[in-house]
Formats: structure tokens, C-alpha cells, sequence
């Protein structure tokens, strides 16, 4: 069975991942949404959704990209 491992992250990365999903979210809502014309929906809506997934590939490299040293705790 594969063992989960402990990630540190500080809160500048948390702030970045959350508002990356938010951006996401939100872009995925306005392309759903019917409150604006369909040119300015799209428009907005396709936005913000390129610009959360793109910004989302560079975070995730740095959270999963690299294994930080297992420290031995029977030490």
C-alpha cells in the first residue's frame, strides 16, 4: 500500500493555490452563467479560467516537483 507523505507548505503557497482555484471557479461560473452577453461570458469566463490553469502548473511543480528529505524519527 503506498504511503502518503507530508508536504510543508508555507502560507504564500497557500494563498497562491487558493486563489488559483478560485480564479478557475470563477471562470468556470461565468462560462456556465447567464448574467452577461455570450461574447463578454466567454471572454471573461475563458480568462479566467486559461490564467488559473496555467498559473496552477507552476504550483504544482513546487508542491509535488520536489521530495524534501525524509528525516528518520527512530534517531
Amino acid at each position: 500500500m503506498p504511503s502518503m507523505s507530508e508536504r510543508r507548505l508555507n502560507l504564500s503557497d497557500i494563498i497562491l493555490i487558493a486563489a488559483t482555484r478560485g480564479m478557475l471557479g470563477a471562470g468556470i461560473g461565468l462560462l456556465l452563467a447567464g448574467k452577461l452577453s455570450n461574447d463578454q461570458r466567454r471572454a471573461v469566463g475563458g480568462t479566467l479560467v486559461l490564467v488559473g490553469a496555467v498559473t496552477t502548473i507552476p504550483l504544482a511543480l513546487r508542491v509535488f516537483g520536489h521530495q524534501a528529505p525524509s528525516r528518520d524519527l527512530a534517531a
